[in-house]
């Protein structure tokens, strides 16, 4: 904004939800983590990315929008921690796949029963919160296709 010039209320009072929203996400990602126990975030969203069929690590930091090496290094602890396994694929020896243990699934499935519960406990507070799940979907969704735009206009960018 220009000096001098000053904001709309209404506009003001959009900025401010904005802000309020984002806090309140930042609040929302530590309660989630305290919820996750043994695993911290970045685990659990590599743990997560894997059970949803992302097999590759390469597929895994796209998703996650995280440097491979920052991938490459998180799998090593969870293979290290027996949560997954990282074999070759049996068509291409370059590639890995990565696979949930069966200790990492039970860990990840007990995670996210009490992530679940927490977001549930949150969901009763909150005015229509019947409409909370599935606005986080939503933005879920909406994160997911930015990420595909992102990597599409990356790629069309290096040709």
């Amino acid at each position: 904004m220009l000096e001098g010039m000053t904001e709309s209320p209404q506009a003001a009072g959009r900025d401010a939800d904005a802000v309020e929203a984002v806090r309140a996400l930042a609040r929302a990602s530590r309660l989630l983590e305290r919820a996750s126990g043994e695993l911290n975030l970045a685990h659990y969203r590599v743990l997560s990315a894997v059970a949803s069929g992302d097999e590759r690590a390469s597929r895994v930091a796209a998703r996650l929008t995280l440097g491979k090496p920052t991938v490459s290094a998180t799998v090593d602890t969870l293979c290290q921690r027996g949560l997954l396994t990282r074999t070759n694929a049996e068509h291409d020896q370059r590639v890995v796949v990565l696979r949930l243990t069966d200790s990492g699934r039970a860990l990840l499935d007990e995670v996210e029963a009490e992530m679940v519960s927490r977001l549930e406990g949150l969901r009763a507070r909150t005015p229509g919160g019947e409409r909370l799940i599935e606005s986080l979907v939503w933005l879920g969704n909406a994160i997911d296709e930015a990420v595909i735009e992102r990597i599409a206009a990356r790629k069309a960018g290096s040709r």
